[in-house]
């Protein structure tokens, strides 16, 4: 039996800890002034100074929106349970609990986002996945972790873009690179870079021996107009190609994909999966703009710890486990969180992971700053 007394004080004290850290009466009051600002008729005058505002401003009211709201919710949970004792009501019981466990997970993911504040956390994400040593389990594997997260931002109703896709030619793929539109998308997901590793008997082998695979997993924030990341075009070299499918099939009758190779840094990026040679080119722009700003900041200020978003480790650093054979387990190896169905986390059910992800980024960030 829920003790709801202790349940509802603890879920004001969450919040209460979450205001202090917001400043809701800064808050409010940086509302006020941007709402003056978009409010004027010479805001766009300077549409770049107009972006930075209006992104600002709906960032910040989404904030104030979400703590009222999960207020007025822990009122109206006390009076769900008042109800459902006064009636001796089994049913409207089962249905405050439910709302309570529903309000609970809603206040730790407001409580996990307050831990968010990064230079960069707010924007959106771009994720790519390369496959690793494992053959063909590797290009499998990550086909399921591009899959993987594709599955949990539906859940979440976040848009998605897939920008560039190579497929391995047996099964699987080689790469992928894509983005995640939603707040703070780049901070939750920044926990996920670094190596994964899956264990399991493998498909592809007729003497159906285990085998382990690895994919690589980079997250990077989605540049914007304010960060005058500029790439003069003498400084890349632009090849065109045909796009393909699984197995190096041919899917397009044009040479519409487009791959660039930044000169100076030797970076590489593709993009082939928009229908025209001019939009594909304008997205593969994006991702080397993108790994341009990551390399730029890491030069200037030495931030690649908040960059790469798991204390500065490489696409190297193994970060997790993924066991199917000879036992179910998926384990985080430096959070230590660990589930028993590998399925359900392959399926997108992965917010366990990025909570206890971005708690203990947290931890080791307040050690290194003590």
């Amino acid at each position: 039996m829920v003790d709801v007394s202790e349940a509802l004080k603890s879920l004001t004290s969450t919040m209460e800890s979450v205001e202090a850290v917001l400043d809701m009466e800064k808050l409010r009051g940086e509302i006020a002034a941007l709402e003056e600002q978009a409010a004027a008729p010479t805001l766009w005058d300077d549409p770049e100074r107009a972006q930075q505002v209006t992104s600002r401003l709906s960032l910040l009211q989404g904030q104030a929106r979400k703590v009222e709201e999960l207020h007025g919710r822990i009122d109206d949970l006390e009076v769900l349970f008042e109800l459902a004792e006064a009636e001796n009501d089994a049913d409207a019981r089962a249905e405050a609990e439910a709302e309570l466990a529903a309000v609970r997970k809603a206040v730790s993911e407001l409580e996990v986002r307050t831990l968010l504040s990064g230079e960069y956390d707010h924007r959106d994400a771009m994720i790519s996945i390369r496959a690793e040593a494992g053959g063909v389990d590797a290009a499998d594997f990550a086909e399921q972790l591009q899959r993987m997260y594709l599955r949990w931002a539906e859940r979440k109703g976040y848009q998605t873009e897939v920008l560039d896709t190579s497929y391995a030619e047996e099964a699987g793929i080689k790469s992928t690179t894509f983005t995640v539109k939603a707040p703070y998308a780049y901070g939750t997901l920044s926990v996920e870079q670094g190596t994964h590793r899956m264990v399991r008997i493998s498909p592809y082998d007729n003497q159906g021996r285990r085998q382990t695979s690895f994919a690589g997993v980079e997250v990077l924030p989605v540049v914007e107009q304010t960060d005058h990341i500029e790439i003069p075009e003498n400084e890349i070299r632009v090849d065109v190609f045909r796009s393909s499918g699984p197995g190096g099939q041919s899917v397009n009758t044009t040479d519409s994909a487009v791959r660039i190779t930044h000169l100076p840094t030797g970076i590489v990026v593709s993009c082939q999966n928009e229908k025209s040679q001019i939009q594909n080119r304008a997205a593969a722009m994006r991702v080397l703009q993108a790994r341009l700003l990551a390399r730029q900041k890491e030069e200037e200020q030495a931030k690649m710890d908040a960059l790469k978003g798991d204390g500065g480790n490489s696409w190297g650093n193994q970060m997790r486990s993924y066991v199917l054979q000879p036992y179910q387990m998926v384990k985080d190896l430096r959070t230590e969180h660990e589930v028993g169905n590998p399925q359900a986390v392959l399926d997108g059910e992965i917010d366990d992971f990025l909570e206890a992800g971005i708690r203990w980024r947290k931890q080791q960030e307040s050690k290194r700053d003590a």
